[in-house]
């Protein structure tokens, strides 16, 4: 857990909470924090199994995952090529589109070209292609300016039609959808909407038509498969109700979604009836170092 990205603290806290549920569940359990003597550490604790706690850049990009394959030591969620596409967000768009799934137009261009002039007519969204946690994005509006990036911006960075509507979610335990989940917030899902208490409202399983509910099972599922991943993931989506189900397009899938009990993907296995202690249990029996 914790690490270097700019996910840290997320981490932290997520990673302390499947330590605990894990030795609820009976297992032993080492805390690491992933510094630079991750290799080191590792050798001397010489662990059955990882569970993979971190978020973000170095951790859930397959970095991290390629240095446990060397290792040869089991781990939980995705393997290497599978978090590496999954992580870099126009990649996972060219999956997406070999697949027949459903998402929005982006471009990647750099800070200075976002910053002289609009890179695509607004609105639009402006994000880090290879970040999560909703960490550096801009919203432009019609009438808005070119935005001002932030120096600790990377110089790259995705350029994406900004889909409106509803926020919509789906996790998949192994090859199987656990439901669909209405997030309600008051204004853009951001970082703080995330993390921050009352930062946002879950309603699960989500009030929408079957037919839209029924193709964020059947997304999540296809896109789990098309990115190749292993153990549990979360597939987003935003949805336009005035659209129909051509309102409804995937953001992303995320190969290792936050994992305390009140997160989107452990609370989605609450709701079908799988426990926090039980769901890590799961996890566990799932790691593998063989992809």
């Amino acid at each position: 857990m914790g690490g270097p990205s700019a996910e840290r603290e997320v981490s932290l806290s997520s990673g302390k909470e499947c330590a605990n549920a894990l030795r609820v569940a009976g297992f032993d359990v080492v805390e690491v924090d992933a510094g630079t003597d991750l290799p080191a550490r590792l050798k001397e604790i010489q662990p059955d199994v990882v569970f993979n706690g971190l978020h973000g850049r170095w951790c859930e990009d397959g970095v991290v995952q390629g240095l446990l394959e060397w290792l040869r030591i089991p781990y939980t969620h995705s393997g290497v090529l599978s978090s590496a596409m999954a992580m870099d967000k126009q990649k996972t768009k060219d999956v997406y589109r070999a697949h027949g799934l459903p998402f929005v137009d982006s471009v990647l261009a750099t800070k200075s070209q976002i910053e002289a002039a609009h890179v695509m007519v607004p609105p639009y969204v402006v994000k880090p292609f290879n970040e999560g946690s909703s960490v550096g994005i801009y919203l432009v509006m019609k009438g808005d300016t070119p935005p001002k990036i932030s120096d600790d911006m990377p110089d790259l960075m995705m350029v994406e039609t900004y889909a409106p509507g509803r926020e919509l979610t789906t996790a998949v335990m192994g090859d199987k959808p656990l439901t669909v989940t209405d997030i309600i917030t008051d204004g853009w899902y951001d970082y703080a909407a995330k993390y921050q208490e009352g930062g946002s409202r879950h309603v699960i399983p989500a009030d929408i038509p079957q037919d839209i509910f029924h193709a964020c099972m059947d997304y999540a599922v296809r896109a789990h498969a098309a990115l190749g991943c292993r153990g549990m993931s979360r597939t987003d989506y935003r949805w336009d109700e005035s659209r129909g189900i051509d309102g409804l397009i995937l953001l992303e899938t995320n190969t290792q979604p936050g994992m305390t009990p009140t997160s989107l993907a452990p609370e989605q296995a609450a709701h079908c009836g799988i426990d926090f202690p039980a769901l890590m249990t799961w996890m566990v029996e799932d790691a593998s170092c063989d992809r």
